[in-house]
């Protein structure tokens, strides 16, 4: 085993003499062959495959060409052939790769010109091969096993949306992270150290990220190739990786201004009559409401894509009067379930539009007491006659906007089967779903992504808006998504979540997790989506706390299974009379959302300016505090570390604005951590500002106790608030 000396050693030798404009290297090492390419800013493309050259893939994460940087259109090339245990360099900005007896190191180059260590592939003296390939039963595809060092006290951030239960942290240093979706579990293999790097593996296989004491691990479940990306900053830039990173996955496009208002939505309203109700009220009490949603089961049969004409007669009137009364915009739900009984069932059997499964049945859940197959978005076709289904049914009848639900891919939305019977909790694994693509075990992280992608495609067709256009004329929510989903017009949610105080800390967690992923565009269920009984006092507190915090969201989005003592109606599929409107609260606390309402509307343009940041630069929304303070306050960073319940529960809402959530009940006041703010913004002259007094508790560096009722959510701002209310941030 060579020691890090020596490698050290080796590669000041090798870097010498490379070549600083390399196109690629490729090293041919025995039936391994690797590549490493420039791609995108200070970035670096690996990838490797077996007895032949690796080919590109309709699922990449990985856009061509980037929107910065080199690496456009340059397939496999390559000028530097490196044969087995040789050694050889290549750089691009300041980010070196270097190759020493086979092994691949990665380094930053720093101002003054010398080298800081990124991460390596690991070695060891008994340790597997850092590139560990098995075959993968009777295919030419494989299992990958890929480590890298990582320091004791390195933190990583990142991986996509954890959403469920005791996680309520944002270091995955010591976690196992796995890749399967499922409800409110929408993890990416990409993550972001503090060292200054970020590391994506372009492969949307099953598996799991292991962050050990001193090896980051990555398993890929079946793939044909290897294919990642590494790129780096200056420790604490967050920005610029962010920005390198949505150089080459593409960049969220900026929603229309109606979305960035008020969305009401619960489970569910199940006529035509219920809808134009609650539109009426919304206009009687003057209050704003930028979007209504129809939930689930508004059809009849799973797979039809349209109106249950007996509970929704006139959909193009419904929308229109919903439009006359409020200005909203409708949403509709789909799910990607079909049963025998659907009209659409026998097209997309016989003309093989469906997922299916290896022993050939198709089967692969059950819901409301029938058995479902999937449509299967990994194939083109699926995805036009999905859309073709939507335009028909909804768009064409002026409901414009597109609920992605339960799409998680291999079953109806959990990681197990019997989703919605009456016998849950037996352990089936989910069947082996195989789809036009590839099998779920390759290819399933990527399936809620191409379900996206026949909505943003068949939009961008109907309104004549180019692909690369930088704005959307509509969106679609998505309950899943995989790295580069920003890229589409659609905004993601944390799924169905419990109603409880411990998951209202979590899901600041999950969504600057998601955020550090390059995935901004996110919400939430305000009050969770099970659980909350809006007729006790616990709940109706519940609510409001978590409504202060979805006025400081990049969507501000109410929806749920609320419970109550109004009986169900019989004869209504899946139906439930439980409100969930502002108005459902109780008189004191209606007055109280009703401002958080009015607030939200005077925070658009500030929103609609973080948006456009996003567009052109990637720079994230929902930042955790190490964002934006890991350099001017060390207490934040060990913070962070350490899983501080303080730091944890905090983040920033753009550059400007500090959000502490009340998530306990019972309180009256809180206790907020102020970050020490950076030199940059004291020349600026700011300092933090109590958003409802108004005082100014200065340059920060420790904890300040506030008033909190329930009206008041502790916030913070720098600066001024008129800039803030102009837009300028």
């Amino acid at each position: 085993m060579l020691s890090y000396s020596l490698v050290l050693l080796l590669f000041s030798r090798v870097i010498l003499t490379a070549a600083a404009d390399s196109i690629g290297i490729k090293l041919q090492n025995g039936f391994e062959r690797v590549y490493i390419q420039p791609y995108g800013e200070n970035g670096l493309r690996v990838r490797t495959s077996l007895m032949r050259d690796p080919t590109g893939n309709e699922w990449s994460a990985l856009i061509d060409p980037p929107l910065e940087g080199p690496g456009g259109n340059a397939g496999l090339a390559y000028d530097t052939l490196i044969p087995y245990n040789g050694n050889g360099s290549i750089t691009n900005g300041n980010i070196v790769a270097s190759v020493t007896f086979g092994q691949l190191s990665f380094w930053r180059i720093e101002e003054d010109g010398g080298l800081s260590a990124l991460t390596r592939e690991f070695t060891d003296t008994k340790a597997l091969p850092a590139r560990y390939y098995s075959q993968y039963d009777a295919s030419s595809s494989f299992q990958v096993d890929l480590s890298f060092t990582s320091d004791v006290d390195e933190q990583f951030y990142g991986t996509g949306q954890q959403a469920c239960c005791s996680d309520a942290s944002v270091n995955k240093k010591g976690q196992v992270v796995d890749f399967v979706n499922f409800n409110s579990h929408v993890t990416m293999p990409l993550y972001i150290s503090n060292r200054g790097y970020l590391q994506l593996f372009n492969m949307p296989s099953q598996g799991r990220l292991e962050f050990g004491q001193g090896r980051t691990r990555y398993h890929a479940q079946e793939t044909s190739v290897v294919d990642y990306y590494i790129s780096t900053a200056a420790p604490g830039d967050y920005d610029t990786l962010q920005k390198q990173l949505t150089s080459v996955t593409g960049r969220q496009p900026t929603p229309p201004e109606f979305l960035l208002g008020y969305q009401q939505s619960k489970l569910r309203y199940y006529s035509q009559d219920q809808v134009l109700e609650v539109a009426q009220r919304f206009h009687d009490e003057q209050i704003p409401v930028s979007l209504l949603v129809v939930d689930f089961f508004a059809w009849k049969y799973q797979g039809d894509w349209s109106f249950d004409p007996t509970y929704f007669p006139d959909p193009a009137a419904m929308a229109a009067q919903v439009k006359e009364l409020t200005g909203a915009e409708m949403m509709v739900s789909l799910w990607p379930s079909v049963e025998d009984a659907s009209e659409n069932y026998l097209t997309l059997q016989t003309e093989g539009l469906l997922a299916t499964t290896r022993d050939g049945t198709g089967i692969q859940d059950s819901f409301n007491g029938a058995y479902i197959r999937l449509v299967d978005s990994t194939n083109p076709a699926s995805r036009e006659f999905l859309w073709n289904r939507l335009n028909d049914s909804y768009y064409s009848k002026g409901i414009h906007n597109f609920w992605i639900d339960q799409a998680d891919g291999g079953s109806l939305g959990e990681p197990f089967v019997n989703n919605g019977a009456y016998i849950t909790g037996i352990p089936y694994a989910r069947t082996f779903t195989q789809y036009f693509a590839g099998t779920q075990e390759a290819v399933g992280m990527v399936y809620p992504w191409l379900q996206q992608q026949a909505i943003d495609e068949g939009i961008r067709n109907l309104t004549g808006t180019d692909a690369a256009s930088t704005s959307c004329p509509y969106m679609s929510l998505t309950r899943g998504t995989w790295i580069g989903g920003q890229r589409y017009c659609s905004y993601l949610w944390s799924g169905d979540t419990t109603s409880d105080w411990p998951v209202l800390l979590q899901q600041i967690t999950a969504g600057v997790s998601v955020g550090a992923s390059g995935i901004s565009s996110w919400t939430l269920d305000i009050g969770g989506f099970s659980r909350l009984n809006i007729d006790t006092d616990e709940g109706k507190e519940l609510y409001v706390r978590w409504f202060g915090m979805g006025v400081f969201l990049p969507y501000m989005r109410t929806h749920g299974d609320r419970t109550c003592d109004l009986p169900r109606p019989e004869g209504v599929p899946q139906g439930n009379p439980c409100p969930n409107e502002p108005w459902s609260y109780g008189e004191d606390n209606f007055e109280i959302l009703k401002d958080y309402i009015a607030l939200r509307y005077q925070l658009i343009p500030y929103v609609t300016k973080l948006f456009s940041d996003l567009q052109a630069s990637g720079r994230t929304i929902l930042r955790a505090l190490y964002y934006d303070f890991s350099l001017s306050d060390a207490h934040v960073v060990e913070g962070t570390g350490s899983h501080d319940k303080q730091i944890m529960g905090e983040y920033m809402f753009g550059p400007r604005i500090l959000v502490a959530p009340v998530y306990l009940p019972g309180v009256s006041t809180w206790e907020v951590y102020l970050p020490s703010i950076p030199r940059s913004y004291i020349d600026q002259g700011w300092t933090w500002t109590h958003w409802w007094s108004e005082t100014d508790f200065g340059l920060g560096g420790g904890n300040v106790t506030v008033d909190a009722p329930l009206g008041e959510i502790p916030v913070f701002y720098l600066g001024s608030k008129d800039d803030i209310f102009s837009g300028n941030v």
